[in-house]
């Protein structure tokens, strides 16, 4: 979602900070101790290690984690770079326009993914998803968001039937490790020549999408 959707321009990292200010005393850069495509509880991890100068334990991320959903709509609405992907409503509408089930496959919890895509009113093209609150494993994850796309069809659709999107590696890995199709959209943080991997590598969805 984030890079392959929108940007929020920093707003996540930011709200993440403020959590930890909050709950710590602390701020701490996000964007030096992470990397694109991780899921929310792995990005609150380590925040907190790196805040603390220790593991967390289960209470501690999950206070984190409820402090930054506090944080992050007033993050998201102040950002100035906040911005969509070139080309992805017309893309968006056309496939909706011809009846494509749209779903998400993001490491963001879903809360906080519904609150980023608020803004650029992109919630309404998205039925189902797999989220970083079902899996911290990028596949797995991606799995569910599958598996819940499958059972809205009420079964006609079958796994083959589906192709992810992402602008990182990771996405790529992630789609390949269930066996299904991606398009690499260098939108993000990745060039084309970073996502061969996947089965089409784009500068963005407007460069030739495949469906």
């Amino acid at each position: 979602m984030d890079g392959t959707l929108l940007t929020t321009g920093g707003a996540g990292a930011s709200a993440w900070s403020q959590a930890c200010v909050t709950l710590h005393g602390s701020p701490v850069d996000i964007e030096r101790i992470t990397e694109s495509g991780m899921t929310d509880s792995a990005v609150a991890r380590a925040a907190l290690r790196d805040v603390l100068g220790r593991d967390p334990v289960p209470i501690e991320l999950d206070a984190l984690t409820e402090a930054y959903l506090e944080h992050l709509p007033e993050a998201v609405a102040a950002s100035d770079n906040y911005r969509l992907s070139p080309g992805i409503v017309p893309l968006l509408e056309r496939l909706s326009a011809e009846g494509i089930t749209l779903g998400l496959t993001t490491g963001n919890i879903e809360p906080a993914a519904k609150i980023k895509l608020e803004r650029g009113g992109l919630n309404r093209f998205f039925g189902f998803g797999g989220f970083g609150s079902d899996s911290n494993l990028r596949p797995e994850l991606t799995r569910r968001g599958m598996e819940r796309g499958i059972a809205l069809s009420g079964g006609t659709l079958v796994k083959d039937d589906f192709i992810a999107v992402g602008d990182t590696p990771l996405d790529v890995l992630a789609a390949h490790g269930i066996g299904i199709r991606i398009v690499g959209v260098a939108t993000g943080l990745y060039e084309v020549e970073d996502l061969t991997r996947a089965e089409w590598a784009l500068a963005t969805v407007k460069a030739g999408f495949p469906v």
